[in-house]
């Protein structure tokens, strides 16, 4: 009888414990989204909501607007969520629309390791499934375009529709643009080197990542405020260090892209450049590793289309979405 009430006060113990920890951890989330930040110069909406999910040991940030079918959008290098904000609007008018903060990035906790496509693909796989969708519509930009490249070509059946924007894929066509009178994609190396990168940004954060945003081909699309923002996060403890680590995957994205191009994608995929930027580079390259390609290129944009060309990109994001015609004009 003694047996028998022990080892039931041990199994309340468990049970409480348990419980314990996930009220903790329900807490934390209300708590922090309570207090996230939206940027002054962000148009509020009641229907954008913040939220967390534990997913892989990795506490992800998301935002979530709208309703109708998933459509997920990954963001770039150095930016996170916010990017979409022009976008996410006008497509949560039908559908659901899911922007989380890759990994490491944003208001997601940073793993010590895991920022290979592969990897972090996983991970919004994981989230995904989490929120309880399965075939969605994937968006990728920059980084988020390799994610969404390695989401796709792991999980080619849960994927209706796929767009990269301004991604030349690693083993596929990145090579292509690293040497150029103008100096190529420098920073790729520089990102590369362990350590240093941390060491010589410390404390200059803004000034560095400002020379990418001031690149942009429409001056105002990132302004002050929108730069605050970025800056915020990636000056955090460890915040340039985790968008460093997704250069330092690079030679695991070459050798897991050159797998997954062995059997190309079947989906419809949409690709587009900027015309001051990587241009029909990138809906060259991603042909050679899916059937179905349309786009283009985007007319007076640079890298940034999302912030340079919202407008342009929400009719080409509808258009294709919808079944329709979404080549561009180049």
């Amino acid at each position: 009888m003694i047996k028998k009430l022990v080892i039931v006060l041990v199994y309340l113990v468990i049970i409480l414990a348990a419980s314990s920890n996930t009220l903790v951890f329900a807490q934390n989330i209300k708590t922090a989204s309570e207090n996230m930040h939206i940027p002054s110069n962000y148009t509020k909406s009641s229907a954008i909501t913040h939220h967390f999910a534990l997913v892989n040991g990795i506490r992800l940030h998301y935002v979530i607007a709208g309703h109708g079918k998933p459509v997920v959008l990954l963001h770039g290098w150095p930016e996170t969520w916010y990017e979409w904000r022009h976008v996410i609007p006008s497509l949560a008018k039908n559908y659901t629309v899911i922007a989380p903060d890759l990994p490491g990035l944003g208001d997601s906790s940073k793993p010590v390791s895991g920022y290979d496509g592969k990897t972090v693909a996983d991970d919004i796989y994981k989230l995904v499934t989490q929120l309880g969708f399965r075939q969605i519509f994937l968006v990728g930009h920059d980084w988020g375009g390799q994610v969404a490249y390695s989401y796709a070509a792991a999980h080619p059946n849960d994927v209706g529709r796929l767009v990269i924007l301004e991604m030349p894929l690693p083993g596929i066509a990145l090579a292509q643009v690293n040497i150029t009178p103008g100096g190529g994609l420098w920073w790729i190396s520089f990102h590369l080197v362990p350590n240093l990168p941390e060491k010589l940004v410390a404390g200059k954060e803004r000034l560095y990542l400002s020379w990418f945003y001031d690149h942009a081909y429409n001056k105002t699309a990132i302004n002050g405020a929108d730069v605050t923002e970025y800056v915020k996060h990636y000056s955090a403890p460890g915040g340039m260090h985790a968008g460093f680590e997704y250069y330092r995957a690079i030679f695991d994205d070459i050798s897991q892209n050159k797998q997954y191009a062995k059997t190309k994608l079947t989906m419809p995929v949409l690709a587009l450049g900027g015309d001051h930027s990587f241009g029909n580079l990138i809906i060259n390259s991603i042909r050679t590793v899916a059937n179905n390609v349309r786009g283009g290129v985007v007319p007076n944009s640079s890298h940034w289309i999302p912030e340079e060309q919202p407008d342009f990109l929400i009719k080409m994001l509808e258009n294709f979405f919808a079944g329709n015609t979404t080549n561009t004009s180049n």
